[in-house]
């Protein structure tokens, strides 16, 4: 076959951005260094790094990018980012993730902000300090976007780099807050390292105040840092159920806006709140978070949302606070794909659990961290389907359907209904072969358990239901069962088309 893709160019630039993402290890060097534990796992993997980029670079020391290279940079750099991520683990060699397929499934949830995770075991007794925050500083680097970041400090990436962040961090107008992609770029990071701090100092504020005891800095860092990225890794054994309600009522807002397309908070920043306001896409994102967890909320309190009490969260029917709360941060941790828990909602009924699965294929907005089909997906295909229904009666009418102040064009339409067909067709697919693994391999594994480790995944969610419950883990599942969840982290991030993209032969050839 003729290719007709310069992957030389393109393995040039995955090289220089793993040098680049090597710096970041310093941080969890610092914190090992102010524990007294092992910094060889890190400097090990900043050494692999810096050797494996520089032969990558020498590929092409000069890369041209176009559009087809640009498919197979974000690909390439979405897979080799998260393997560079697996070597701590490895190295370290300390519990679960001591197994390759567990540290890529590890590294591939955290880079791709999902937050499933295969530790059976999270305490300080059987990991690091320095390894869980490296776990916890992977979701912060995925979260804004990799190609996004190498966008803001790489002068090579500047000609073709609006394609690329519409490609990693896709929502409207998002190239367009800045004359220059690059200022973008780093103007969107802005934002992000700026939430980030303010979460961590009202973390670590309520702390200090003792509405928070167990929130300490460490604590209030590693949250901060999975919080803003959506991501849901948590240093404690049963996530945010760990801290006081206090904690739980600041973290929903903090996730709210971690949901929200960067592009409205820049413009609300900047002296423009009205825009977010009024944007169509935000006002039903903030409606169907609140009317879900309102519904959940009021079947929790009347005693019908509930299977049984664990006793590490005792759940009171009539207890107005508790049972908004509870339904309220689920519900947000859900449409957002954060994946953090305030209590184990295995034992929650199994109409507040199918509620929460509805909740899932919702998703944050576009141009944010979260992941899932998104609510701007949503808005236009109900708009379609409005607007076929009056067709049916006027077919000569002409109706556009608009979205931020401009008219979508049919090809937009059609992409969006391409995707969101292809994202249940995968789920669909995905649901079948987890299930059957499970029946093969003797793991016990429902049909619902199986939906829901399917959407987790496929949706960058983290927990599910049952066995992958958000007090449990993925670890009882077999290595090719991980190893498919790791390829559907993978294409769930890059929202498939992308992914796709690079399957088809015509993209190779002429």
């Amino acid at each position: 076959m003729n290719i007709h893709v310069d992957y030389r160019a393109s393995l040039s630039l995955v090289g220089t951005v793993l040098k680049y993402i090597a710096v970041a290890l310093v941080f969890p060097i610092t914190v090992a260094v102010f524990y007294r534990e092992s910094v060889i796992p890190f400097v090990t993997t900043i050494l692999i790094a810096v050797l494996i980029g520089t032969a990558l670079e020498h590929l092409d020391p000069d890369p041209d990018l176009g559009h087809r290279e640009g498919f197979l940079l974000i690909g390439l750099t979405w897979l080799a980012v998260p393997f560079l991520g697996t070597l701590p683990y490895l190295i370290a060699g300390e519990g679960a993730v001591a197994q390759p397929a567990n540290a890529l499934f590890e590294s591939m949830s955290g880079f791709t902000t999902t937050g499933a995770t295969v530790l059976g075991d999270i305490s300080f007794e059987t990991h690091s300090h320095s390894m869980l925050m490296w776990r916890q500083l992977t979701q912060w680097l995925g979260g804004m976007g990799i190609i996004v970041l190498m966008v803001a400090i790489l002068p090579q990436l500047s000609v073709g780099g609006a394609q690329l962040v519409r490609h990693e961090a896709p929502g409207f107008g998002i190239d367009k807050l800045k004359p220059h992609i690059s200022e973008t770029a780093r103007a969107l990071w802005m934002i992000y390292f700026g939430f980030t701090a303010v979460v961590c100092l009202l973390y670590y504020g309520l702390h200090l105040v003792g509405l928070a005891p167990q929130m300490d800095l460490y604590n209030a860092v590693a949250h901060a840092l999975t919080t803003l990225p959506t991501g849901g890794f948590s240093p404690e054994a049963r996530s945010v159920e760990a801290f006081s309600p206090a904690i739980q009522w600041i973290a929903m807002p903090s996730m709210i806006i971690a949901g929200t397309n960067f592009a409205l908070l820049w413009y609300a920043i900047r002296g423009q709140p009205r825009r977010l306001l009024t944007n169509s896409e935000f006002r039903l994102y903030l409606g169907a978070m609140g009317v879900l967890g309102a519904f959940i909320g009021l079947l929790l309190f009347v005693d019908v949302g509930l299977v049984q009490s664990p006793a590490e969260v005792p759940m009171i029917p009539g207890d107005a606070e508790h049972s908004l709360r509870q339904a309220l941060f689920q519900v947000v941790a859900i449409v957002t794909t954060t994946g953090y828990a305030s209590m184990d909602f295995n034992t929650w009924s199994p109409i507040t659990q199918t509620l929460l699965l509805f909740a899932m294929f919702l998703g944050g907005s576009a141009g944010s961290a979260a992941g899932s089909i998104k609510i701007v997906r949503w808005y236009v295909i109900g708009r379609s389907a409005k607007r076929e229904l009056f067709n049916t009666v006027h077919p000569e009418a002409i109706q556009p359907i608009r979205m931020g102040g401009r008219v979508l064009d049919e090809s937009t339409i059609r992409g969006i209904f391409v995707l969101a067909f292809s994202f249940f067709v995968i789920f669909a697919i995905s649901t079948v072969v987890l299930f059957l693994d499970a029946t093969q391999t003797g793991m016990s594994l429902t049909t619902l358990e199986a939906m829901s480790a399917a959407m987790a995944t496929l949706g960058n969610i983290g927990p599910g239901f049952g066995a992958v419950g958000p007090m449990d883990s993925y670890l009882s599942f077999s290595t090719p069962a991980k190893l498919y969840m790791v390829f559907l982290m993978w294409i769930g991030r890059l929202e498939i088309l992308s992914v796709v993209v690079l399957l088809t032969p015509s993209y190779w050839r002429s």
